[in-house]
């Protein structure tokens, strides 16, 4: 049965920061620990409700609200990326369209992957370009965003991630977080880290996400045993 909606304000609560910058992690709030929160539309949802999907260079509009996720020195051009909107189902059960930047080479890929998960009626909370206020965003621990490209180093490391090349998606964050050692993120997403609970939007070996994800031989950060990255699929393997 699906749970009654929260009122559950996304962002709305900062966290005390850790030394290394990240929020402090802390139980999942009741109201997060079966997360099924409706989707805000920002792009025009899908006409007919049929699957839909765009691919195009980076233009004027679209590089001013990629922000300072992409500047001059990272390691892919924006010649090299792709604008990409594609269907996805809510947990509201209804169609709506996301977005995405990925590297050129991996675009229509990618998009053939959501074509899946979007007639296996999989849910995705939210799918929005990273921006400069995300990147200097206070942490809150509770963002769920399923995204591509975002000029960064690795969490924890000096070489450069997947994402930086737009190699990369995190599927749903929330439900499927990152861990390593005693660093949680989203940070107020530990529930999730008990994966014998199975909730809406969790990702799982041999299911439509990993199979899906497989098909065009991207790895699943899942299967690390340090840090388990279970939003991450990547081109790399990294």
């Amino acid at each position: 049965p699906t749970p009654p909606p929260t009122a559950w304000r996304v962002g709305a609560r900062p966290l005390p920061l850790r030394p290394d910058g990240f929020g402090r992690v802390l139980p999942t709030p009741p109201q997060l620990r079966d997360r099924r929160l409706p989707t805000v539309d920002r792009l025009p949802p899908p006409s007919g409700g049929r699957f839909r999907s765009t691919l195009a260079p980076i233009g004027p509009a679209i590089r001013a609200r990629m922000g300072q996720t992409w500047k001059p020195g990272c390691p892919v051009g924006l010649a090299d990326l792709r604008y990409v909107t594609v269907s996805f189902r809510g947990f509201d059960g209804r169609p709506h369209t996301g977005e995405l930047v990925v590297h050129r080479r991996v675009a229509r890929q990618v998009a053939w992957v959501f074509a899946r998960l979007y007639r296996a009626g999989f849910p995705i909370e939210a799918m929005r370009l990273v921006t400069t206020a995300d990147l200097h965003a206070h942490p809150t621990g509770d963002g769920n965003n399923t995204a591509a490209f975002v000029c960064r180093a690795a969490r924890q490391q000096a070489r450069w991630s997947a994402h930086a090349y737009g190699l990369a998606v995190d599927v749903d964050p929330f439900q499927n977080p990152y861990r390593r050692g005693d660093l949680v993120l989203p940070e107020l997403a530990g529930a999730y880290l008990d994966r014998d609970r199975a909730r809406p939007g969790m990702i799982r070996a041999g299911d439509v996400v990993t199979r899906a994800f497989a098909a065009i031989g991207w790895t699943w950060g899942g299967t690390w045993r340090s840090p388990t990255d279970l939003m991450h699929f990547s081109a790399t393997g990294g």
